[in-house]
Order: C-alpha cells, then sequence, then structure tokens
C-alpha cells in the first residue's frame, strides 16, 4: 500500500461549496481566495433557498478526491452534515473547524484535504484565520501516516 502524499505542492485550485445555510460565508471566502491569487470554483448553491447539503458537498468532495482540486472548503450551519457527506467519498479528510488550532491540526495530523465551517458557529473573522492556516500548514507525515492508511482500508 502506498502512502498518502503529503501536500507539499503549493495549493492553487480550490473548490467550495455549501447549502442554504452556508452561502453567506461561501460568497465572502471566494471573494476572499480570488484576491489571495487562488482559482477557486463553486460548486453550489447559488441563494439561501434551503436545499439538500449533499447534492452540494458530493460533487465536491468528488473532485477533490479525483485531484481535479488540491482542496476543498463546505460549509453549512454547523459544518457537521457537510463533513459527514465529504467523507463518504473515498480518499477525502474533511475536518470540521471551528478555531485555528482545529485548523492547524486537521492539516499537520490528519492531512485534511477539505474542511467543512459553519457559517452559524464561526465569525467570519475567524474563517478568514481557519482558512490561512489550513492552506499553509504542512503534514507532518510520520507516524499519522500510518493512520491515514488505516482510514483507506
Amino acid at each position: 500500500m502506498t502512502s498518502p502524499a503529503p501536500s507539499e505542492q503549493p495549493v492553487k485550485k480550490i473548490v467550495i461549496a455549501s447549502d442554504h445555510a452556508g452561502y453567506r460565508y461561501k460568497r465572502r471566502i471566494i471573494e476572499y481566495l480570488t484576491k489571495e491569487g487562488y482559482q477557486v470554483e463553486d460548486f453550489g448553491t447559488d441563494s439561501t433557498e434551503s436545499v439538500d447539503y449533499p447534492d452540494f458537498i458530493f460533487p465536491a468532495a468528488k473532485a477533490v478526491a479525483a485531484g481535479e482540486f488540491d482542496r476543498g472548503i463546505v460549509l453549512g450551519g454547523s459544518g457537521n452534515g457537510e463533513a459527514i457527506a465529504a467523507n463518504r467519498i473515498k480518499g477525502i479528510r474533511c475536518a470540521v473547524c471551528w478555531n485555528e488550532k482545529s485548523a492547524r491540526l486537521a492539516r499537520m495530523h490528519n492531512d485534511a484535504n477539505m474542511i467543512s465551517m459553519g457559517e452559524r458557529m464561526v465569525s467570519m473573522h475567524d474563517v478568514y484565520e481557519i482558512i490561512d492556516i489550513w492552506l499553509t500548514t504542512p503534514f507532518e507525515g510520520g507516524r499519522h501516516v500510518r493512520r491515514i492508511e488505516k482510514l483507506d482500508q
């Protein structure tokens, strides 16, 4: 079995998706990441009208798993359902992040290729900090590789 490749390449392409409860933050995150030089593709939803999050999260997670994007961000009211949906796709390691420490550890220990955040749980200021840390923190490798391999067995 091959080890998961640490994400040492610079992140350039990011997919983003949300349900209705994460739509407002999603729009602001797209603006922010675009200004920072990232290529961002929005997989929906396109309004605050009630929708079923798996309809948007599954395609986004599948695109990350297929290597079409370097990383993915999903959003909802709490972020829990979106993370659960993303993690149903083999090869996805989506962490719910609610602060800087959770984002840092998601990268260092779990090589998280997606994060999920809740618009009802995290301030917009903290969202930017979480994203910046998650995008720049390297995976530690070492003993964590063995653990990630067990997830894929």
